[in-house]
């Protein structure tokens, strides 16, 4: 009998559908990670990027005064441009020191005493930094180095026509002399700017060999009324551990050596009365290296200030027979650069000038030891004192 297709329950008579079938999530993950690495791949192929994986960074196109601004008519936005960025004065100097001048060489000055380091930067020998020649040339012999002092024909001293001598009233002629020599002027830039601004006329500027500009800082302390000292480095007992600098003047040198040495440092700026020894214990010991050297001083009319550095110094017995007018610092005044010490110095050197007649300082140009300086200066010569340039109190004395 044929089925009764009215009678017969509803979908029994459909086929038993398959299950389905459900991915597992490892297979899901499996397609995404395959399908980012086909992307990755395509895009390292098509596209040119030579700095691919490095690190990148943005930078704003806009200068930190650009800014930008609704108008109100359009309501577009516009650039508005309020002048070129102001760059500070700490930003100035620190991308000043940063840069040295083409040419220049940086060099490390190291204190053994203490153990502290400078760095100073020399200059090149480019035209831009060349000094200028003074008015009068007569006094300049030219050398490899540069131009360096020499007696004129005429007999003109370097130690004489750049002398600043005080005027002494007939009263004061007879009273004790004490000489100021700040050394390192124009090493530390607020010690220098100090110097000029509270010192008196009659202290000497001893001017570093290795600072920047050098012939305009020893026209400018010409100009207000400072004698000017040469700097130069010699070597002390525990040398290379206390480095004076470059060109520093070496008993293992032959003289030869240490007059070319001597000649560049001399052509370092024009304008100076003579030289001062720095740090140079062991060389101002002997005979055989300082001997040259002052005798090449008087030669061309300089005066030597020893910087006291050494009690076994034959520079006075070779100045006496080298017809070299001579000074010796009596007191080192900043030692101990204390305020207090500053002072007992001062009254120490007051002591041996009223003792001697006369009496040399010597101190560093640092803006506390400067300080102390000045504010003496302005009583001492109330006590009976008067102070003078280091010209003033350098013995000249006859040949033996």
């Amino acid at each position: 009998m044929p089925p009764d297709d009215l009678n017969a329950p509803l979908g029994q008579d459909r086929p038993a559908r398959p299950p389905k079938r459900r991915l597992a999530l490892p297979q899901v993950l499996a397609g995404i990670l395959g399908l980012f690495g086909l992307l990755v791949v395509s895009w390292a192929a098509l596209v040119n990027d030579p700095l691919g994986g490095e690190p990148v960074a943005l930078v704003p196109t806009k200068t930190p005064t650009e800014t930008a601004s609704k108008t109100a008519g359009d309501g577009k936005e516009h650039s508005r441009y309020d002048g070129p960025a102001q760059v500070t004065p700490e930003a100035k100097a620190e991308a000043t020191k940063a840069t040295p001048p083409p040419g220049s060489k940086t060099i490390t000055i190291i204190d053994g005493s203490s153990g502290k380091s400078q760095e100073v930067v020399i200059p090149g020998n480019s035209s831009s930094l060349a000094p200028k020649p003074p008015a009068d040339t007569k006094m300049l012999e030219t050398t490899r180095h540069g131009a360096i002092p020499k007696i004129a024909a005429d007999g003109a001293h370097p130690s004489a026509v750049y002398a600043q001598p005080r005027e002494l009233p007939a009263d004061r002629k007879g009273a004790p002399r004490i000489a100021i020599v700040i050394a390192g002027v124009g090493i530390s830039a607020s010690g220098t700017a100090e110097a000029f601004t509270k010192l008196p006329a009659p202290v000497t500027f001893a001017v570093a060999p290795y600072g920047a500009d050098l012939q305009k800082l020893a026209e400018r302390a010409r100009a207000e009324k400072h004698e000017v000292l040469l700097q130069v480095p010699m070597e002390p007992f525990d040398f290379p551990d206390n480095d004076p600098g470059p060109q520093t003047l070496l008993t293992s040198l032959t003289a030869d050596q240490n007059l070319d040495r001597l000649h560049w440092l001399m052509s370092r700026f024009e304008g100076y009365v003579g030289i001062a020894g720095t740090m140079g214990a062991r060389f101002t010991s002997s005979e055989a290296a300082l001997g040259p050297v002052l005798r090449d001083a008087a030669r061309r009319g300089l005066i030597y200030v020893d910087d006291g550095a050494s009690p076994r110094s034959v520079a006075g017995q070779i100045a006496r027979s080298s017809n070299l007018p001579f000074a010796k610092t009596d007191i080192v005044l900043d030692a101990t650069p204390t305020p207090v010490e500053i002072d007992r110095a001062l009254t120490r050197l007051e002591m041996a000038a009223r003792e001697n007649g006369s009496a040399v300082g010597l101190a560093t140009a640092q803006p506390s030891t400067i300080s102390r300086i000045a504010e003496w200066a302005r009583k001492v010569e109330s006590r009976g004192f008067v102070l003078v340039p280091i010209s003033m109190v350098a013995v000249k004395a006859k040949s033996s």
